[in-house]
């Protein structure tokens, strides 16, 4: 079986937000590799002996895209944001639950590598992440969205720059900035 095309993809994300439900039964199965892969990309960045599985986070992201009744999906790359951002929001769940009552210690490390091999030196604590780029988000929210997408969807500049309507070359500026940005901001925690 070929993979579906892009426009396939979102034509069953518009109709699952119709109201389709059986366009989502449908759906899932040709995206689960997908939000599989999503998973992995973030589950490489933690600590050695992380006790939260790649499908086990997928199945958790599953579980609240379930719930995303009412979401006007607008492109695959949308659908995988969406599903990304919800996988962080696991993660820093997980590792607040897991944090013992000194701050760090036992906090789940993850590195600033996008899911395309752009690499940055530094490795840095899930909620410190999550907690600088609530930070940047309120600075700037473009370059924000840009680290999710980037880091945390596994999207290419040029799947990002459709879904922030920017050209690729800004979308390549502004990751390097917020990369620069980001490691700094870490850095001085």
């Amino acid at each position: 079986m070929s993979s579906p095309s892009p426009g396939e993809v979102t034509g069953l994300l518009e109709k699952w937000s119709g109201g389709q439900q059986s366009a989502f039964d449908e759906l899932m199965p040709i995206v689960y590799s997908e939000l599989r892969k999503i998973a992995r990309i973030h589950l490489r960045r933690e600590r050695t002996g992380h006790t939260l599985e790649a499908t086990a986070l997928t199945h958790e992201a599953y579980l609240r895209l379930v719930g995303q009744r009412n979401v006007p999906w607008r492109s695959r790359a949308h659908f995988f944001s969406v599903a990304a951002q919800m996988m962080r929001r696991i993660l820093v769940e997980y590792a607040r639950k897991r944090q013992t009552t000194k701050r760090g210690s036992g906090a789940a490390q993850v590195s600033l590598v996008d899911g395309h091999g752009a690499t940055a030196p530094t490795t840095i604590e899930v909620l410190s992440l999550h907690e600088a780029l609530e930070r940047l988000l309120e600075m700037d929210p473009r370059q924000s969205q840009i680290v999710e997408l980037r880091f945390f969807g596994g999207l290419t500049i040029d799947e990002t720059a459709e879904f922030v309507g920017a050209s690729p070359a800004t979308v390549k500026r502004e990751w390097q900035v917020a990369k620069l940005w980001l490691q700094r901001e870490m850095a001085g925690n």
